[in-house]
């Protein structure tokens, strides 16, 4: 099984399929210009499936799909269910901006994806256009709609927090959980990669936000689906849930599960590090097994309160 030397047991596998997004979201920006990945160093379908067949064989129990957009991979359908037919994988989910959801989400579900996440950030149509580079709102709004009415195990919605963008949104994103069944998570601000908007006085530590929440309500301890860092609540009589994620003010070091794998075949134990293991040259015979790359995983996975330093925007990473 995949524990690593302090204990940590890893069953989440997050696999990032491009680096492309239609999105130019201002807090994903880095602040020079970002070159896309040429499609010959992105992995194939091929190689994306080995390496969840030998991680699940390792112990890995979720495996979540993330971009840059995932959506805009083409033949994305056929991944998903190439995956979900592995034996062993208990959770198949991906992370969207929700965009072009109203035109896939039945054939995803229908080809065995269990759950979806949405990101999210403000529910004001002007604000929309502000952080995406254009987009519209209302074209999400219907992709998470359809995903409703599809019965995954769960659709969930991540709401970043920035000081003077959208923190006085807090209750509204939060009251969405109470007239739908959503879990709404709210998570805090990242110094991840030159971003040009980061700044350390932009970040809402999840104590603020929480109790900004609270004005709609009391929150009560609900019940987690999936293997995720996030503390979850509901309020009495909500249809859906709320979730808080602590990456800065409260770390989860700790009680990491996970691995993420870049859509350039980079294997990182930990977001906030640059620290990576090249799977390429494990699935084209430059290295050993892929086992042996799990395992190197393991044995570089930093500790606990690991300082963030990573200089590849999330975009590059896959969140």
């Amino acid at each position: 099984m995949l524990v690593d030397p302090r204990g940590r047991r890893i069953e989440y596998l997050r696999i990032s399929i491009t680096d492309r997004c239609n999105f130019r979201c201002i807090y994903c920006q880095s602040k020079g210009p970002f070159k896309f990945l040429p499609h010959e160093e992105i992995l194939t379908f091929e190689e994306i499936e080995s390496i969840v067949r030998v991680g699940v064989k390792l112990g890995v129990k979720v495996v979540r799909l993330t971009g840059g957009e995932p959506l805009l991979r083409k033949g994305i359908v056929e991944l998903v269910a190439r995956l979900a037919k592995i034996p062993g994988l208990e959770d198949l989910s991906l992370t969207t901006n929700g965009y072009f959801l109203s035109e896939l989400v039945k054939p995803l579900k229908e080809a065995g994806l269990k759950r979806i996440n949405i990101s999210l950030d403000t529910l004001s149509e002007e604000k929309f256009s502000e952080l995406t580079g254009g987009f519209s709102l209302k074209k999400v709004m219907e992709g998470l709609y359809l995903s409703l009415s599809e019965g995954f195990t769960a659709v969930k919605i991540n709401s970043v927090i920035i000081r003077g963008f959208n923190d006085e949104e807090c209750e509204e994103l939060a009251k969405l959980s109470i007239e739908l069944p959503v879990e709404v998570r709210f998570i805090e601000f990242m110094p991840v990669g030159k971003n040009s908007l980061w700044d350390e006085s932009r970040v809402v530590p999840i104590s603020e936000i929480k109790e900004r929440v609270e004005r709609l309500g009391k929150l009560m301890p609900a019940e987690k689906v999936g293997k995720g860092p996030a503390a979850v609540f509901r309020f009495e009589g909500a249809k859906g849930k709320v979730g808080f994620i602590s990456p800065l003010s409260s770390h989860f070091c700790g009680s990491c599960n996970r691995l993420r794998i870049t859509a350039d075949g980079r294997l990182r134990p930990c977001l906030f590090s640059d620290e990576e293991i090249n799977l390429k040259d494990y699935l084209r015979g430059k290295k050993g097994s892929l086992e042996e790359a799990f395992r190197e995983a393991l044995r570089i996975k930093p500790g606990i309160g690991v300082k963030a330093s990573t200089q590849r925007p999330m975009r590059a990473i896959g969140g």
